[in-house]
């Protein structure tokens, strides 16, 4: 628990990052096969997120 006081900014640096990159990826490539991945990837993060039932963020 100390580890994650410690180090809060830093972990939330780094997980803004990935779901930056992995917006950005699958953006840029044309297939949508990995679209599939990176949908996946953030279907995990929402739910780690709490963005789960109604606190999910409304589909633009």
């Amino acid at each position: 628990m100390t580890f994650i006081i410690t180090y809060f900014n830093d972990i939330l640096i780094a997980l803004t990052s990935i779901i930056t990159g992995a917006s950005a990826i699958s953006a840029l490539t044309p297939t949508t096969k990995d679209d599939a991945f990176w949908s996946k990837v953030k279907k995990v993060l929402n739910f780690c997120a709490l963005n789960v039932g109604n606190a999910k963020p409304l589909a633009a």
